[in-house]
């Protein structure tokens, strides 16, 4: 089976706290896009608005120990682990440990540092 990607709704935008009021702002106040805050419980995000991006979802989260800011994309697999093996088979390994997650997903990185959530694509 040829393990086909995808492009996922959500989009992850990791803010350091001394920015992150003032970056929802702009969302909300300045580009006027549906901005909501929603509750978290996460080791590393302190704090998450949603915003709606056309079909797409921009997460806002507020990373305490962040000094700048970092764009993280999703990646949607029909089967996450032959696709887990699939990119082990071509020098690609997860790093899960970058920051909490869902057991049935995974992160992985480009050579550039660009971080991807790795998960199943919705029926």
């Amino acid at each position: 089976m040829e393990t086909k990607f995808e492009a996922g709704i959500n989009i992850a935008i990791k803010l350091p706290k001394n920015k992150y009021d003032e970056t929802v702002a702009f969302y909300r106040d300045i580009l006027k896009l549906e901005v909501k805050e929603v509750p978290i419980t996460n080791l590393t995000v302190s704090r998450t608005h949603s915003v709606q991006f056309g079909h797409n979802v921009i997460w806002l989260d507020c990373v305490d120990n962040y000094t700048h800011s970092e764009t993280w994309l999703q990646l949607t697999v029909p089967n996450v682990e032959e696709a887990t093996s699939y990119l082990k088979q071509n020098g690609v390994s997860t790093c899960d440990e970058i920051e909490e997650i869902p057991q049935n997903m995974h992160w992985i990185m480009d050579p550039s540092g660009t971080v991807f959530n790795l998960q199943k694509k919705s029926e």
